[in-house]
Parts: structure tokens; C-alpha cells; sequence
């Protein structure tokens, strides 16, 4: 895990937490390493979740399908961030979603019951994990919440501006790359991918952005 140490202090589950006590950390909460293939699961609708997993290497993405086969992007999870976090938590609840890698994965796993319950040596770095811990459930509701203003936007057209205002404030510039590609996009906006690049195509015609692949430029 050792190799792992610089991106994990740069997580937020692990702020204000040295390199020393990380390692400690982990081997307190009897941390498991997994390498996954691109096309891999991690998990599925349906599997009970006992684990939060951080993405040390690689990218997942966060998915969910209806009865009849429709796929949509709920999130993704990038080098540093964590995912699984709020049914470990529930516990008692079956997922509603699929965590994929979409790029080849390393991936830490820490079973929640472990984080959750101080150790024998009542460590102060335990304490400090459990209040990040709060802390990414309570920023990834605001994700949840940025998205849910996209997806209810009256039109594609809305909807595009929307997601693209979000990220531009997000990095507070007007020149920005997105994390997806055009049919990821359209599955994160719930739209018709050939509908949404038409109305891409009318708003760079229109001199209201520009765009070459995922990097786009609000005008």
C-alpha cells in the first residue's frame, strides 16, 4: 500500500491524517487491495454493501438500470474519491445501483463496520475518518443535488446548459473538460445521445459554446 500513500493523503476520506497513521489506519481496518479489469463490477443492484471502496487507481462509474435494460451515469469516482459509502452505511439495504470500473481499477476496500467502531487503541486519526467520513456523504448529496437540477430541466437544451454552468462554476472558468464522452453524457442527462449532440451542434453554431470532444468553452 506503501505506493499508494501520496494519493491516498490526498483524499478526502483520509484529510488532516499523515502518511504514518494511514498506513497504521489501514491495517487497523484490515483493508483489502483489489485489481479490476475496465468492464469489471465491483458490485451490483442488488448485492448488499458492507464495504467503502477509494479509487487509488483508475476510474468507476456509478450506473443504474431499469427493468427493461435503460442505463444511466448516476456519478463517477476518480483517483482519491470513494464510493459505496452510503449503503455500507444503511447496511441493511440492497444497492440500487452498479459500481463499473470503466478504466483498469486499483481500488482500496474497508468494511464500514471497522470504520464505524473505534479500534482497541482509540486512535485520534480513527475519530478524524469517521468525520470525513460525514463529510463525503454530506458533499456527494450536493453532487446528487446538482444533478437532479440537470435531469429536471424542461428540454435537452436546458439541460445541457445547466450540466455545462455547473461544471464551469465548479472550476470557476469558462474553459472546462468534462469527465465524460458524448454517450456517457447523454446517459448522466437521462437524454437521447443523438438528440443531445444536434442541440450541442446548434449551441456551438449559435456562438453560445464551443467544444472539441470533452473540453468545452462557454462563450
Amino acid at each position: 500500500m506503501g505506493d499508494y500513500l501520496d494519493v491516498l493523503s490526498k483524499s478526502i476520506i483520509f484529510n488532516g491524517i499523515d502518511k504514518n497513521e494511514i498506513n497504521v489506519l489501514l491495517k487497523c481496518l484490515l483493508a483489502v487491495e483489489k485489481k479490476l479489469k475496465k468492464g469489471e463490477y465491483i458490485f451490483h443492484q442488488g448485492d448488499f454493501i458492507k464495504s467503502i471502496f477509494i479509487v487509488v487507481e483508475g476510474k468507476v462509474h456509478i450506473t443504474k438500470e431499469d427493468y427493461w435494460g435503460n442505463h444511466s451515469i448516476i456519478s463517477e469516482a476518480s483517483v482519491g474519491e470513494i464510493f459505496g459509502e452510503v449503503y455500507a452505511c444503511v447496511g441493511n439495504l440492497p444497492a440500487q445501483v452498479n459500481a463499473m470500473a470503466i478504466k483498469d481499477c486499483f481500488i482500496i476496500e474497508m468494511n464500514i463496520s471497522k470504520i464505524l467502531k473505534h479500534c482497541s487503541a482509540s486512535c485520534g486519526f480513527h475519530q478524524k475518518l469517521i468525520e470525513n467520513l460525514l463529510n463525503v456523504v454530506a458533499e456527494k448529496n450536493l453532487i446528487l443535488n446538482n444533478k437532479l437540477d440537470c435531469v429536471s430541466q424542461r428540454s435537452i437544451r436546458d439541460k445541457i446548459m445547466r450540466y455545462l454552468s455547473q461544471q464551469s462554476v465548479r472550476v470557476r472558468k469558462n474553459e472546462f473538460e468534462i469527465p465524460f464522452n458524448r454517450q456517457q453524457m447523454a446517459d448522466f442527462l437521462a437524454v437521447d445521445r443523438s438528440a443531445m449532440s444536434k442541440e450541442l451542434c446548434k449551441l456551438r453554431d449559435e456562438g453560445v459554446i464551443e467544444f472539441n470532444k470533452n473540453h468545452f468553452k462557454l462563450l
